[in-house]
């Protein structure tokens, strides 16, 4: 494969080929087909699709968060993946800062693989075994009267607390999948819910399966959307959710497994999926990660 050929088939599939989304239907099947993608691009840039290129078509002069209220396709496209999320056709996340969208067959392993599986606990400290105070407060709030916007939170915990002190404090909650925002308004905001009451039957599927069911499970699926990847590219992404180590290994069983695949590049060696799955679900390559990994039974969906 050349650099040419592989840039040639992940703009197509990214959608930048100058086709860019426009209905809801289009939103649906371009989240599902890669997985997880990144609302607007950031820098370091990640090998990931975005969703704001897929709807302009085109990945040339994007707009970033922090221009993005300047740009009328950047409210265009936030609406459409807001309806997306309103019904619960994809998930919201965060990686590095900006929301990351996960499609609803992707987001029960990337649940297993970012958070602690206590769906119903506020965030431990590494320190000390409680929930900091400003986190377990939020949580309990939401808990007992969510979905609440900011400014409905900061009234119920008291005004003492700053808006930048409960901003750093949702945001902790939301990238441990705590919380989720589940709607947004340009008066108020985010509204504001726990994981677990807005998206129940997602975060209990999540809750069972193996950190290796999840991880090969969601590598899968990435390689299917970038087309080819190097091991470090592979480390870059999931690095986010987990230690580079792990998805070290997760690689090397899937490879020795026959699951994945190195494939020669011009400069460089990429691995692939060794066969493509017959449905856009991720299929987690089930391995056991040992020195003899093995395949197993494929999930039934």
């Amino acid at each position: 494969m050349t650099e040419l050929e592989l840039q040639h088939l992940r703009r197509e599939k990214w959608r930048v080929d100058g086709e860019p989304l426009r209905t809801l239907e289009d939103a649906r099947e371009f989240v599902d087909s890669v997985g997880i993608c990144l609302m607007y691009p950031i820098r370091p840039t990640p090998v990931l699709p975005t969703f704001i290129a897929a709807f302009v078509g085109s990945d040339a002069k994007l707009p970033e968060r922090k221009t993005a209220f300047s740009d009328p396709r950047a409210s265009q496209a936030e609406e459409l993946v807001w309806r997306l999320l309103r019904q619960k056709t994809a998930f919201p996340a965060q990686f590095s800062g900006e929301m990351l969208i996960v499609s609803s067959e992707s987001f029960p392993y990337l649940y297993a693989l970012a958070s602690d599986r206590q769906p119903k606990k506020p965030i431990h400290s590494r320190t000390r075994d409680k929930a900091s105070p400003l986190t377990e407060h939020a949580f309990r709030k939401l808990e007992e009267g969510g979905p609440l916007t900011r400014a409905q939170l900061q009234e119920q915990l008291g005004g003492a607390l700053s808006e930048a002190g409960l901003d750093r404090g949702l945001q902790e909650l939301w990238t441990a999948l705590k919380i989720t925002p589940t709607d947004h308004a340009p008066e108020t905001g985010y509204t504001w819910n726990t994981y677990y009451h807005w998206a129940t039957d997602a975060v209990n599927e999540g809750v069972r399966l193996s950190d290796a069911e999840a991880l090969s499970a969601l590598i899968s699926k990435y390689l299917e959307a970038v087309i080819a990847a190097t091991q470090e590219e592979i480390e870059g992404v999931f690095s986010a959710f987990t230690s580079r180590a792990r998805v070290a290994e997760v690689v090397r069983a899937l490879l020795a497994a026959r699951e994945f695949a190195y494939t020669p590049s011009e400069t460089r060696t990429l691995i692939t999926v060794a066969h493509t799955p017959s449905r856009s679900t991720p299929q987690p390559a089930r391995t056991e990660l040992g020195s003899r990994p093995d395949v197993l039974r494929r999930r039934n969906g």
